[in-house]
């Protein structure tokens, strides 16, 4: 384990980052943040054509948390996803059907359509 903290870019105030965005501004590749979604469950990142990936604020805050936990505090991926579990306080309320995430989904994925719409 290594004592050095990186300093990670600033998150600019954007709705949503591409992949591409991501991986710049949390210092991983884009192939690392593909096989974290597969791994950690919590994250999700907004798919619309193509397959493109939107990723939101709270998913990027996410992916610094899993990398400041793998690559400065030395967790495994089990003890990562252990850890993150036990400090999610949504974690009661998605065991209750996960309601609230289907709704958050819903908005989330009309949020990029509005934003595809307008781009266009």
């Amino acid at each position: 384990m290594i004592d050095r903290q990186v300093v990670l870019p600033s998150i600019p105030e954007k709705k949503y980052f591409t992949i591409g965005e991501v991986a710049k501004l949390c210092e991983v590749k884009t192939h690392v943040l593909r096989y974290w979604e597969q791994e950690f469950s919590e994250l999700k990142p907004i798919k619309r054509r193509g397959n493109r990936r939107y990723y939101q604020r709270s998913d990027l805050l996410l992916i610094r948390t899993i990398r400041r936990l793998l690559y400065d505090e030395g967790f495994t991926i089990e003890g990562a996803k252990h850890k993150l579990k036990d400090r999610d306080p949504s974690n009661a309320s998605s065991q209750n059907g996960g309601e609230c995430s289907v709704v958050r989904q819903v908005i989330q994925e009309l949020e990029v359509i509005l934003v595809e719409l307008n781009d266009d």
